[in-house]
């Protein structure tokens, strides 16, 4: 599948990976067609720009035939899909998206980042030091690094470095990602239960990340947090001829300004991110960069221009009295993780975190316990969902006492209509206090750059 002028076919192209990878195909010389009942922004205007964007949304099985070299099938589509039913009849290779990754990586050495939290940003990290140092490398990363322009490349470079999923490969393959990539060298960063809707029970979730360790060959190596329980566990198990090394939270310090530095003995080296969560991420990182060739004294030089991955607690606007965050943080663990880092770089300010539950699991009558105390630390407690989105997925109804009392938030307020969430966020007085907006959505269309003008020059 490495020669030039191929055709694929991509069914579910508006994937936030799988337009970047339509996209690094095209740029190869290959000639990609696509297909989506749904595609949106940024998906949707990046695929224009590259002459990708389909004619019209929607199932059409002849644009599938058999000149087509491969179809590559997105999780988004079903088994009945009619395009994936049409290139099963005349007998077309069908790749999930890992295992396309995986067909181009064969002859590559595999460093593969998972884990339920901090894999996107321990992978934006490797990514980051990697390009400072000018070294050849090809990644596969969910958001995008300052320094790269999309996010999937696909080259004759050694290395490769890919953001492992757990959720489920295809429609056709439930195999966690994460295991079609057999990696040389892996990392979990931690293990929270999360995706109820394919992993009905903690045990299930666990036993992913278990498999993907055993997946580990001899000689491979194994990184992991022994600061989280789960990966402890699962990283300690005796695996013959295969170098297990665990990491905890990398040594910090910071000033009265707010500046953060990583420490090596007496030594500090200025950085941009904070939270605790983070600095076990750089530590992961720099455990991986030390097995292909990066000093320690080489990463922190490399580190102090790190501005963190985009979407990932990122800073949107910020005066003297206040500054307004956005995060992905949807999972539990997550969203522990963001509201605590805010806490700790800014203790004096009242702290507004306002998450919007978006996802199958957290719209889950039955999961959303797990979010119990994770928004706590907060002065204010800010929870929104689409009571659609619950119907979409086929889920029981929730109700504001219910979620209250799932998050252990009794003075907590909710909200469904993303109107009257931000006129509530609008009366607040913003002196001296700090927003922070969660989501994998978009809280029922928010700008949150443009609110957040609005909010801090009124």
């Amino acid at each position: 599948m490495g020669q030039k002028n191929q055709r694929i076919h991509f069914i579910a192209i508006g994937g936030s990976v799988m337009h970047n990878l339509a996209i690094a195909l095209k740029g190869a010389g290959h000639q990609i067609s696509g297909s989506d009942d749904e595609i949106h922004d940024p998906s949707r205007a990046t695929l224009e720009k590259h002459g990708l964007l389909p004619d019209k949304e929607g199932w059409n099985p002849d644009r599938v035939h058999k000149d087509l070299d491969a179809v590559i099938l997105g999780m988004h589509a079903r088994k009945d899909n009619p395009e994936l039913l049409k290139a099963q009849s005349i007998g077309l290779k069908i790749f999930s998206f890992p295992e396309y990754i995986y067909e181009r990586s064969r002859d590559k050495q595999r460093i593969v980042i998972a884990g339920s939290h901090g894999k996107t940003t321990i992978t934006a990290m490797v990514i980051h030091v990697l390009n400072y140092f000018n070294r050849k490398f090809d990644y596969v990363i969910g958001a995008r690094v300052s320094g790269i322009e999309y996010t999937v490349k696909l080259s004759d470079a050694p290395v490769i470095v890919i953001e492992g999923d757990e959720y489920l490969s295809s429609a056709l393959d439930p195999t966690s990602k994460f295991l079609r990539y057999n990696h040389h060298i892996g990392v979990i960063s931690g293990i929270a239960w999360d995706h109820a809707n394919v992993f009905k029970a903690e045990e299930d979730y666990m036993k992913q990340f278990d498999l993907f360790a055993d997946e580990t060959p001899k000689g491979g190596t194994l990184i992991y947090c022994e600061q989280d329980p789960l990966a402890l566990i699962i990283g300690k198990k005796e695996r013959p001829d295969v170098q297990a090394i665990s990491y905890k939270s990398h040594s910090h310090a910071s000033d009265n300004n707010g500046h953060f530095f990583l420490t090596n003995g007496k030594e500090r080296y200025p950085v941009r991110i904070f939270g605790s969560h983070n600095f076990q991420n750089v530590n992961a990182a720099k455990e991986v960069l030390k097995k292909i060739g990066i000093t320690t004294e080489s990463f922190f030089e490399a580190m102090s221009s790190f501005e963190g991955a985009e979407g990932r607690l990122e800073k949107i606007r910020e005066n003297n009295s206040s500054a307004i965050y956005k995060d992905f943080a949807h999972a539990p663990s997550k969203v522990k993780a963001t509201v605590k880092a805010i806490k700790e770089i800014f203790p004096s300010r009242d702290l507004v975190a306002c998450l919007e539950l978006h996802t199958y699991s957290s719209l889950d009558k039955k999961f959303i316990p797990q979010y119990k105390d994770s928004l706590k630390p907060a002065q204010e407690q800010v929870i929104y969902f689409n009571p659609e989105k619950v119907k979409d997925k086929n889920l029981e109804p929730l109700s504001e006492s219910e979620i209250k009392k799932a998050f252990n938030a009794p003075t907590a307020v909710v909200f469904q209509d993303p109107a009257k969430l931000e006129a509530f966020l609008s009366q607040l007085s913003w002196n001296n206090k700090n927003l922070l907006m969660m989501s994998s959505g978009n809280f029922g269309g928010i700008n949150i750059p443009t609110f957040a003008e609005k909010l801090l020059s009124a």
